[in-house]
Order: C-alpha cells, then structure tokens, then sequence
C-alpha cells in the first residue's frame, strides 16, 4: 500500500514560548510601576516642593501638569513607535529618558527646571509605557496572557496607590527630591535585568513609515484634552482656558480623523477605532482609571482637610487600598478566562459602586480602621478586576504589527480617564475641599456610587460576550 506524499510546504509549528518571559514580565511590571508611581507620588510633595522652591500655586500645579500632559500627549505616537521601529528598542530609549530626567528633577534647585525635568519624565514614560505592554501581549499566549495582563492591571492600580504612599514617607523622611531620586536606580535595574531576546524584535511593521501630520495631530488632540481636564479640575469648566483647551481638542479630532483616511500608512488604523472589543476596553479603562483617580484625590484631600491627618498618616492608610487592587486584578484575570470579560466588569463596577456608597457615610472624624477603609478597599478591589477586565479585552484580538498602537490606545484611554475623574470630583467637592467641610465630600462620593452604578449596567451590553480566546489564532501571525 502506497503511503501518501508528505505535502511540499509542511505547517509552521508555532515558536516555543521564551523561557524567560516570566522574567521579562517582572522587569516590565518594576518599569511601569515606576512610571504610574509618579502619577501620583509627587501629589503628595507638593506642598513641601512649593515651599523649597518658592513656587505659586500656579507653578507648583505645572510641577504634577508636565508630566500628565506629555505622558497622556504622546502614549499613542510611543505606541506606534514600538511597532515601527522595535518594541525593546523605544522601551529602553524611553526608560533612559525617564532615568535621566528623574535624577535631574532631584538634583534642581529651581522650579523652571524641575518642570522642564518633570516634562521630560513624561516623554520617557510615553515611549515606555506602551512599548511595556505591547512585548507582554506578544510574549504570552493563550491563558498565559490572561495571567500576565492581570500583573499588569494590578501594577496600574497598586502603583498609583502606592505613590501616595511613598510620597507621604519620602517626603516626610529624606525630603521631596527622593521621590524623583528612587527612579534612577530601578531605571537602572531595568536596563540590565531585561533579557536581551524578549521584545527584540520589531515586529511586522520593519518597513512601515511614520505618519508624521498623523501623530502631531493626535499628540496635539490627546495634549488639549489632558490640558483641559487638568484645568478643570483646578479652575472649573466656566475656565475660557478649560473650554478652549476642550474645544480645541475635539476640532482637532475632526481634522486627525480626515488625515487619516486620505494617509496611505495611517498612525491609526481607522478600522481599529471601530472594532468593538478595542472600543469597550479603552470605555471600561476610562471609567475605572477615572473613578480610582477620582478615589485617591478625593480620599487623600478628605483625610488631610476633615480628618486632619498628616501626608504620613494619608500615605499608610493607602496601603491596604494597594494591596485590594492586586488582588482585585490576580481575581479579575482568572475570572475573565474563565466567565468572560463582560460578567467581571459588571460586577467589579457594581462592587465599586458599593463601596463609594460606603465611603459617602464618613463621619467628621473617623475611625481609619472601621469608617474608612472598607469601602475604600471594597472599591479599590472592584476597580483593580475591571482594569485587567478593560486590557484583556482591548488587546484580545491585536494582531502583533498592531500591538503597540493599541497599547497606547488603552494607555491614553487610562490618562484620559484620570483627568475626567479628578476633574469631575474636585468639581463636585470643591466646597467640601476650600472650607474642610464634610457636605461637598458626601455629595462627591455619592455622585461616583451612581456613576460606577451605571458603568456596571453598561459593561453588561457594551463588552463583547463570552471569554477571551484561549489561543491567539491565525490573526496573531506575522
């Protein structure tokens, strides 16, 4: 009996995983630690930073603006970047930037120059950030992937968490210049402790050009709309400034999307903005990055204001609220393999709407244990499940030359969400806040109880159903 012929173009077996992609990811995750650390750390030594350097409210508002601005303003072009030109080769470029102007931001004694330094930090994590999570999705594979987001997720909540921390024990400790000189040696530690072959290579994109009319554009539309939202949180939305910056940016919207559909090599596929898992990941990142930030601002301002407790005392209640969301985001992650990226968000977003209604109860002068810390924990657990909840379903379906850019998609959407919250709740309680009164915070923490409420019913219709796909399929092929 004749055997049949072997076919002349046998199938690919698919490359074995890295050995050493565990050991990436917990390099990548000190790195992104590092860059959400400083979101919120340097809050907290604001009023210390302003005092040393004889910065006016408005000076010192800019020292936390640099960096928000310029690391929201270009996430998507560092994204596209890493697809263009190599993701390991624009994480490291970012991450000496960043290294660099940290030490800087330490060593300076005048407040021009620690902005300027600030603004270059958010250059370096803007390269860096998106590049991260792009080598993570494309060196894990199937339920692996959902693992490795779910650290992800929990290093985005736990770091911001953390930063308060940190930032209360620095500042009351060695003084405010360490919050920015602990950066130079884990920059350092990062460089060396990232194996050479992960990330290494660039992708399918190596012959793909830079759409520059595109990412000036879209840098120039993400900037206004950060700007915009930061002065609302600080000037209200009356501000001709806010509405200018506002309106400005959704003008220049209008225009990127026209360049975008006439550009032969568009920075974004204008097809991706329409695929609904990218769409329902990046809305779930901005309501859960939005109400966390909106949390921590409004939680750090109640307890310092009402409560009277120092930066110190602020900082440790925080670190219950950072271990709640790595363990909300470790849960999230076996639960989105398991029953679907649409059941988690609901009910994380329906546990954070718990835990505000808790937190809009506080008394004048609490007890942190009893009055405080369990609805802040119960919302911190709920937002940690929705953030790997938002990635994993943003990312799911990215073919590999893509990746980079919907990292920066799903980052953007994360800085984005920050602003609107901040902006929104310091609006909300700004009567609580200037006269340390207990009625404006109330009013702030019951309007997020009601907004999570409606995110939960939302994510019920708006993420696609059922869970992510165990293995990655041929859309993952070079």
């Amino acid at each position: 009996m004749a055997h049949p012929a072997a076919p002349l173009h046998p199938a690919p077996h698919p490359a074995p995983p890295d050995p050493r992609r565990w050991q990436a990811l917990t390099v990548l995750c000190l790195a992104q630690f590092m860059v959400i650390l400083d979101v919120t750390v340097v809050n907290i030594a604001l009023p210390a930073i302003g005092a040393d350097l004889a910065l006016d409210r408005s000076a010192a508002t800019w020292v936390v603006t640099a960096y928000t601005l310029c690391f929201g303003g270009l996430m998507l072009l560092g994204g596209r970047l890493s697809d263009l030109y190599g993701r390991r080769r624009v994480f490291l470029a970012g991450l000496v930037v960043f290294t660099l102007a940290s030490l800087v931001a330490g060593l300076t004694g005048s407040g021009a120059l620690l902005i300027a330094a600030r603004a270059a930090q958010g250059v370096g994590a803007a390269l860096l950030s998106p590049s991260a999570l792009s080598i993570v999705t494309t060196a894990f594979h199937g339920p692996e992937r959902h693992r490795a987001l779910g650290v992800w997720a929990a290093i985005g909540g736990g770091g911001a968490a953390a930063g308060v921390l940190l930032g209360g024990v620095l500042t009351s400790g060695p003084g405010w210049q360490w919050v920015f000189f602990i950066n130079v040696p884990v920059g350092v530690l990062v460089a060396v402790s990232l194996p050479r072959p992960v990330g290494a290579a660039p992708a399918a994109a190596s012959g793909g050009r830079l759409d520059l009319p595109g990412a000036a554009l879209v840098t120039a539309v993400t900037a206004s709309v950060v700007y915009g939202l930061v002065r609302a949180g600080d000037e209200g939305w009356g501000d001709p400034w806010t509405l200018a910056a506002l309106g400005g940016g959704l003008v220049l919207t209008g225009v990127f999307v026209a360049v975008e559909r006439r550009s032969p090599a568009p920075l974004v596929r204008l097809g991706l903005l329409t695929r609904r898992p990218v769409v329902a990941g990046n809305v779930v990142m901005l309501a859960a990055s939005g109400l966390l930030l909106a949390a921590f601002f409004l939680t750090s301002q109640y307890m310092q204001h009402v409560a009277g407790l120092s930066a110190l005392e602020t900082g440790l209640a925080f670190l219950p609220v950072a271990v709640a969301t790595v363990v909300g985001a470790h849960l999230g992650a076996r639960l989105v393999a398991r029953i679907g990226g649409r059941a988690v968000a609901a009910s994380a977003f329906a546990l954070t709407a718990a835990g505000m209604a808790l937190l809009s109860r506080l008394p004048a002068r609490p007890d942190v244990l009893t009055d405080l810390e369990p609805g802040f924990v119960l919302a911190a657990l709920g937002l940690g499940a929705a953030f790997v909840t938002a990635t994993t379903t943003a990312m799911a379906h990215v073919a590999h030359h893509e990746a980079g850019v919907v990292s920066g998609l799903v980052n953007t959407g994360h800085e984005l969400g920050a602003g609107l919250g901040v902006a929104l709740i310091s609006t909300l309680a700004a009567t609580g806040i200037g006269a340390a009164q207990l009625d404006g915070f109330t009013g702030a923490y019951r309007a997020a109880a009601i907004g999570a409420a409606v995110v939960a019913v939302a994510a019920a219709f708006v993420l696609p159903k059922g869970r992510p796909p165990a293995t990655d399929g041929p859309i993952f092929a070079h």
